[in-house]
């Protein structure tokens, strides 16, 4: 069941998404190469934790960390490890989620670790584009959830990316996720809803550079590439409000 927002909820996830973000600005400065995706992990858990709010991810379903860093052919939920260190032309995504007084929000971005190839580039810049149109596409009056999907597949097919499809976007803001799924490509098994004020989604194109096919590593969590090609994730949180359609992270 999809529950809508009210305007103070909005107002909740909009402060909790100012948070998230002001944690991505420090992110930008600081993540480099030679540290460990447990370096990455223990520096955002600290600043969620000296703002005073709650890593969600920590502990959900048993995860075991605050953040989920993915790197390379890890598509998403990749466990931070001090045995993991991020090197010159690697593609990092990090993905977090923070609860700030009972409200939360949920952004991804990925990180160009020094010099990377000319493809692992072109992929990260077209991810983030289809996540940006996929919004714009959101942001129209009357939009539904297919013209998100459409918007991330008409942005990367012309590069034949692979669109993950076994996971995907979703509702957000009062726990990590809610009804409804929002999908990267038109998937009619499942409805079309309009996009109603109220409704906070997050939105994260999951961009292969080769198979869009993914298998999970044995730790029930790491989501990899069946064959280890580069993945890409991009991730915003949106709201539909009465003066129209708000990125809350």
């Amino acid at each position: 069941m999809i529950e809508l927002k009210t305007k103070e909820d909005i107002e909740g996830i909009r402060k909790s998404g100012a948070l998230l973000s002001s944690l991505f600005k420090m992110l930008d400065k600081n993540i480099k190469e030679g540290m460990s995706t447990y370096d990455v992990d223990k520096i955002c858990y600290e600043f969620i934790k000296d703002n005073h709010a709650i890593a969600s991810c920590l502990g959900y379903c048993g995860y075991p960390n605050a953040t989920c860093i993915s790197v390379n052919d890890t598509v998403i939920h990749g466990i931070p490890s001090r045995k993991n260190i991020l090197k010159d032309g690697d593609l990092v995504s990090v993905d977090i989620t923070l609860d700030l007084d009972g409200y939360v929000s949920d952004s991804t971005h990925t990180y160009e670790i020094g010099n990377v190839s000319k493809e692992v580039h072109l992929l990260n810049e077209v991810t983030r584009k289809a996540l940006y149109n996929a919004i714009d596409a959101a942001s129209v009056k009357g939009a539904r959830l297919y013209d998100i999907a459409r918007a991330v597949e008409s942005t990367v097919r012309p590069y034949h990316y692979g669109i993950v499809e076994d996971y995907c976007g979703h509702g957000v803001g009062f726990s990590i996720h809610e009804d409804p799924l929002v999908f990267n490509y038109v998937n009619t098994r499942y409805s079309n809803k309009k996009l109603r004020e109220g409704l906070v989604i997050a939105i994260e194109p999951m961009i292969n550079m080769g198979d869009k096919r993914i298998k999970v590593l044995d730790d029930g969590w790491t989501v990899k590439t069946v064959d280890a090609s580069v993945a890409c994730h991009w991730e915003h949180t949106v709201a539909i409000t009465e003066d129209g359609l708000e990125i809350m992270t």
